[in-house]
């Protein structure tokens, strides 16, 4: 068979669909929606890869995975070894084949994409770090002898854990502080359950944990420690991936009545404190029964799937803009829509209404019509004059993005900020205005995914193993 033929013969085989919960079971309870692929549909799925010669899927991925080479490991039933290839440069691999946007990264670049789908490189990752996590067998590369260089790293998220991954590996010592009670971040108290079982973020941390990274849970640096305190006590460099978690509200009347909550609170509440497994933990969160959601991104798309299986009757996104505009992910869209959430478009909320007891009721909005584009490339949303309505609410998440925490640029002199608070580092190699100290993810770019979070911080750990050895 020549290559044109087999080429031909790929592009026939259809793109594998991921088995999931049925919609009606799912919204009721928090086990993860989609189940995984069989061994049989990841070799279908590993089957289409062209393998091309200049594999385009690389150049998308943040974290330079070698794609086409785990896929050719998974067509020759090599899982663990694919899963292997994947580590040397991504540490949380089963998380990124979860949460990772692909379809706008390694996946918007696949050939096959071009007349058909495209590979799905996302969840072959999820196959093979799930096949190596269950299988028991999780080996540990060979780590090099210590340089006596030691890291601090401010933050236990996605740049955090990467960046600690990385710089391990290259024999320094590596501490995270993280201030929550648990590492992981966003991926332990953002994104819910069903999503992203709790225990795949654990079995990824102590992987870390098992090459050597030290973490320091319950430290919140800025308060009692600052990151002069971190050099004093014998650490060589530091690196900020402290994330944005501050909220953000609207700033409309009636804001300050009960049953209102910013998403990273709800969140956080259901995710790390565990309401989501009431009555085992009775963590007091609110259920709301006719809940609305502001915004139209992945934490929007949480926050009302979660209010769906906390008992919700009616969950409804109210967005601004239309669902082509919506920066959430297709697939969290589609999967909120399966579970009958209602979308409100084209819609903004202008007042709470409460009744005598202080709790709101009400929502009193404006429909919107799409104007010429603003600084995101978005048409931006102009209320139309005499067209407000009432939505009945008894509790709403407000999910329209997050903010810088000032507590560390406050108490780190000479450490630079721009007009937003967020610390300005160099895009290439995560540099500060403060020497040795290296900054990554939200806490810099602001709100954006897991992915580009850990893309900050490998350029950002290139940068610091070339620092510490000029020392």
């Amino acid at each position: 068979m020549t290559d044109d033929t087999k080429k031909k013969k790929r592009e026939k085989i259809p793109r594998q669909a991921m088995p999931e919960q049925d919609p009606a079971v799912r919204s009721k309870n928090f086990e993860e929606v989609p189940l995984g692929y069989t061994e049989e549909q990841a070799l279908a799925e590993a089957s289409r890869c062209l393998h091309c010669k200049k594999p385009l899927c690389v150049t998308g991925c943040p974290v330079e995975i070698d794609i086409p080479g785990f896929i050719n490991l998974i067509s020759e039933k090599r899982y663990a070894p694919a899963a292997r290839l994947i580590k040397e440069t991504n540490s949380l691999p089963a998380v990124c084949g979860r949460v990772c946007p692909q379809e706008s990264q390694c996946e918007s670049l696949c050939v096959l994409g071009k007349k058909d789908d495209p590979v799905a490189i996302g969840r072959l990752e999820r196959y093979v770090a799930d096949f190596e996590r269950e299988s028991g067998d999780v080996p540990l590369p060979s780590i090099p002898p210590s340089t006596g260089k030691r890291v601090a790293v401010v933050g236990a998220g996605p740049a955090g854990l990467t960046i600690a991954g990385d710089l391990v590996k290259k024999g320094h010592g590596v501490t995270i502080f993280e201030g929550l009670h648990k590492p992981g971040g966003v991926l332990m108290y953002g994104i819910p359950e069903f999503r992203l079982p709790k225990a795949i973020v654990e079995a990824e941390v102590d992987y870390l944990v098992r090459l050597g990274v030290e973490i320091r849970c319950d430290m919140v640096i800025g308060r009692g420690t600052t990151v002069d305190d971190l050099f004093a006590q014998g650490y060589d460099a530091v690196f900020l991936g402290v994330g944005a978690g501050a909220p953000v509200f609207m700033d409309i009347p009636g804001e300050n009545l009960s049953g209102i909550y910013s998403a990273n609170e709800y969140l956080t509440r259901s995710n790390l404190m565990k309401a989501y497994r009431f009555p085992e933990y009775d963590t007091p969160i609110a259920r709301g029964k006719r809940v609305a959601v502001l915004g139209g991104g992945n934490v929007s798309m949480d926050s009302v799937r979660t209010a769906l299986r906390l008992g919700a009757e009616k969950a409804t996104i109210v967005y601004r803009r239309t669902e082509v505009e919506m920066p959430a992910r297709k697939e969290e869209i589609h999967h909120a829509m399966e579970e009958g959430v209602e979308f409100q478009f084209l819609t903004n909320p202008v007042e709470y209404i409460g009744d005598d007891q202080g709790w709101v009721k009400a929502m009193k909005c404006i429909r919107m019509e799409l104007g010429e584009p603003d600084e995101s490339g978005r048409r931006r949303p102009v209320p139309i004059e005499g067209s407000e309505f009432i939505i009945d609410v008894d509790m709403v998440v407000v999910a329209i993005g997050t903010q810088a925490n000032p507590v560390i640029p406050v108490t780190t002199p000479g450490l630079e900020t721009n007009r937003r608070g967020y610390i300005v580092a160099d895009e290439e190699s995560g540099a500060t205005s403060r020497p040795g100290v290296y900054a990554g993810g939200d806490i810099v770019t602001g709100s954006a995914t897991v992915i580009q979070a850990m893309g900050a911080a490998k350029k950002a750990a290139r940068a610091i193993d070339e620092y510490l050895n000029s020392l």
